[in-house]
């Protein structure tokens, strides 16, 4: 999988290629990595081209979600390394910076682990990263900030270095002991303390060089004063003398074992600089991505290209994108218009986009751009005449063509710069028409600028062959830079004279040397172009008025779902009040019937039973009055028809989807799995599942499905006074109808019969209650009264 190389030096600078990678450069946080911009050339190996894309957009992905990642802190440590590999030592700022460097390969390599899934690429070439953690903290330990070695770097240098503290500060109290003495300080130029050669002396006066016995180690510039070493501290000079040259060579042992141990690991360092480095150079493209606003293209086919919108990256300022398209429709393209219109600025964008594309950056173009990988790029562009070799412009642009000619083929991408230019007007027109047609004949895309009206009957005449134009504004005589494919472009030279101050007399009289035939055809064209104009300028203004028509449509259907979904919600909340309103009724007569259980303890079974059902009777009355004065909560939609096993179902009542268990029955009842409950549920009430439900619950779905999840199937009466008993049932009635039980059991033994008694006659009537019977065998006989719900 080699690179290839796809350009020579001389169309690398015609397009300014080079200018492209001095920014791209100035995205590098490291000199490997402006190293790496700098040796970059395109490719034309699809892998490669791929590989260097993704490694790009994985680069923008990282700036997006982790903007805070840290891929810097780490040093050049090349010359360290050989240095250390040729058993050199190391200085102390040597090693710091091969400490950092560990430092910054641990911390980066641990990011890259912990998000190997979503930066997959990065985090396999983060596999190469050194992690040596033991040399990284005897470097720290033994090498303090400043660059020099700490104390505890060795026991040996830590007791020297005590030693050489203790004697300086030895022979400095003895100094200090000669010049505070009043024998010496007449003696002495001035009470201090000095160094020379390393030595600690006194600054003694000339003449009394025979009263102050000692070395002289120097004499001030003026003669007047001797540097003297008092006889006194002689031999702790020696001493601190001795202990320096201790702690030097100690230094140098600590350093000559970390330097063997950076040269043992350097094979390892050298591959994690090398990916440190690449690392660089993938941020700095999507650096210089996130820069441009650009983004990844899509590589498909053989060559071709299809840029939207596509934007030079060397321009500033407010820049006209460009549309431009090669290698589908049409190989050659060929751009008529007037100059300083953008002719030579599309041919650079087009070509410059596709070096960037097949070097791994992205393109400042809007997505969906498409290319295929082109092989050759060959460019003639510009002013290149060459004194040297007495060339003419002429000549040296047909040199340059000469070679293009006879190397362009299908995978070329040929960029040619006002064809034919710098001759006879006739005889330039006929050799470019001759020279399109060589390069159209070869299969290479092709793209070329002129003035001349010749060639745009060329296209016209020839399949696969295109007319374009730069956009002039006839209104203001402005240039749009706008590229129109499909139209051939006018001069505009005589709008252009005009506007520029040429006598209106000059400008007319040139129009009358023009043929009657080319009059109305500069008048076809100017109509053509103000028609487009007009026609591009409608487009623009249905698309926007579409895109707000879509707008408005989503804005007012979220309106309409918004407006139901709060009706729905309102009415359930009334429903809900209502409900506790039943339920605060059915409190206070149940309450009733029990006080009044009370006051008739007395009185005849027959007359208390009348009064409690008379009671009753009142509650009921109220409950329907209640019930009618709140509303039924509205279900939206149809009920569902055919229904089958095994089919999801929404239920709003309980705002949760479940599963149906059988088909519906005869009566419109169906039994549903919701979770670990089994419901039965009336057809009217059930939705078929079309989209995702809201996971919120109202109230109501609340309560219910708590009901379902806490009720049994059975209540155990056994061992209640029959009062107490019959307010369980009732209690418990309704918390099976609430969660949907179909049939249920109540237990209350055999006994003597009464409570049994009781219990079927307080349902008898019920209005919760479908049917009832005595248990059968197997369910408990006469201790037990089945009761089917309603």
């Amino acid at each position: 999988m080699g690179e290839v190389r796809i350009m020579d030096k001389k169309s690398l600078i015609r397009l300014e290629y080079h200018k492209v990678k001095e920014q791209l450069a100035a995205h590098a946080g490291s000199v490997l990595g402006k190293e790496r911009v700098m040796e970059l050339e395109p490719v034309d190996n699809p892998l490669i081209i791929s590989r260097w894309q993704a490694e790009t957009s994985e680069g923008r992905d990282l700036l997006r979600l982790d903007p805070l990642a840290e891929f810097g802190g780490w040093r050049d440590i090349r010359l360290q390394l050989q240095r250390a590999g040729r058993g050199a030592l190391l200085e102390p700022e040597e090693l710091l910076a091969v400490a950092d460097t560990l430092t910054a390969s641990r911390i980066i390599k641990k990011f890259l682990q912990e998000k190997q899934e979503r930066y997959p690429i990065l985090s396999d070439l983060g596999l190469s990263l050194a992690s040596l953690p033991d040399l990284e903290r005897k470097i720290k330990q033994a090498i303090l900030p400043s660059g020099e070695v700490a104390n505890g770097a060795s026991a040996a240098l830590a007791q020297i270095r005590r030693k050489l503290t203790g004697a300086q500060v030895q022979i400095k109290e003895r100094l200090e002991h000669v010049i505070r003495s009043p024998n010496y300080q007449k003696y002495l130029q001035d009470p201090i303390i000095t160094v020379r050669e390393g030595r600690y002396v006194v600054p003694v006066k000339i003449e009394y060089r025979a009263q102050v016995p000692g070395i002289v180690h120097d004499q001030s510039a003026s003669g007047a004063t001797l540097f003297i070493e008092p006889m006194a501290v002689v031999d702790k000079n020696n001493e601190l003398r001795r202990l320096i040259a201790a702690e030097k060579q100690e230094v140098a042992k600590i350093l000559a074992g970390l330097s063997a141990q950076v040269a043992q690991h350097a094979e390892a360092l050298k591959i994690s600089l090398e990916t440190l480095g690449d690392l660089d150079f993938i941020m700095a493209r999507a650096r210089y991505s996130q820069k441009l606003h650009a983004l990844a293209p899509v590589f498909e086919g053989e060559a071709n290209l299809n840029i939207r919108l596509g934007r030079h990256p060397l321009l500033q300022g407010d820049v006209v994108p460009v549309d431009l398209r090669l290698g589908k429709e049409f190989d050659t393209l060929v751009i008529t218009g007037p100059n300083t219109g953008g002719k030579t600025v599309t041919l650079k964008t087009a070509g410059l986009l596709v070096l960037m594309a097949q070097s791994g950056m992205h393109l400042p173009a809007e997505e969906g751009s498409r290319l295929g990988i082109f092989k050759q790029v060959f460019t003639d562009i510009g002013d290149e005449q060459s004194i040297e070799q007495s060339l003419s412009t002429f000549s040296s642009h047909m040199s340059n063509i000469v070679e293009i000619v006879s190397k362009a083929g299908r995978d070329s991408l040929v960029l040619l710069d006002e064809l034919g230019a710098g001759t006879d007007p006739a005889e330039g027109a006929a050799l470019a028409q001759s020279i399109l047609e060589k390069l159209h004949s070869n299969g290479a895309k092709t793209i070329a600028t002129t003035h001349y009206s010749e060639l745009k009957n060329f296209a016209y005449l020839r399949e696969r062959v295109e007319n374009a134009s730069v956009e002039f504004d006839a209104a203001t005589l402005r240039p749009t830079f706008r590229l129109l494919i499909g139209r051939p472009g006018r001069s505009n030279a005589f709008e252009i004279a005009a506007r520029l101050g040429l006598p209106a007399e000059l400008v007319g009289r040139a129009k009358e040397f023009l043929t009657v035939e080319q009059v109305r055809v500069d008048e076809l064209m100017l109509n053509l172009e103000r028609t487009q104009q007009e026609a591009e300028a409608n487009r623009r203004e249905t698309i926007e008025m579409r895109e707000k028509a879509r707008a408005l449509k989503e804005k007012y259907e979220k309106m309409e779902f918004d407006l139901a979904q709060k009706q729905e919600m309102i009415l359930a909340k009334a429903g809900e009040e209502a409900r506790a309103l039943v339920k605060s009724a059915r409190t206070e007569a149940e309450s009733t019937i029990k006080e009044l259980r009370a006051e008739l303890t007395r009185e005849a079974a027959q007359n208390r039973e009348t009064a409690i059902q008379l009671a009753r009777e009142k509650f009921v009355k109220l409950h329907k009055k209640v019930k009618k004065a709140a509303p039924e909560k509205v279900i939206a939609g149809k009920a569902p028809s055919d229904l089958q096993k095994g089919e999801e179902v929404y239920l709003p009542k309980f705002n949760q989807n479940g599963f149906v268990l059988a088909p519906p029955s005869a009566d419109g009842e169906v039994q549903v799995q919701v979770g670990v409950i089994k419901i039965t549920v009336p057809l009217k009430e059930l939705r078929r599942v079309e989209r995702t439900r809201p996971a919120v619950q109202d109230a109501a779905a609340g309560l219910a499905l708590g009901k379902a999840r806490e009720i049994s199937h059975e209540l155990d009466l056994r061992g209640l006074y029959t009062e107490d008993a019959l307010l369980e049932v009732e209690k418990y009635l309704d918390d099976a109808f609430l969660a949907g039980l179909p049939k249920v059991r109540l237990i209350h033994g055999k006994g003597t019969g009464s409570l049994r008694s009781a219990i079927q006659k307080h349902l008898s009537g019920h209005h919760r209650v479908k049917s009832f019977r005595l248990g059968g065998q197997g369910e408990g006989g006469l201790g037990v009264t089945v009761v089917d719900l309603s």
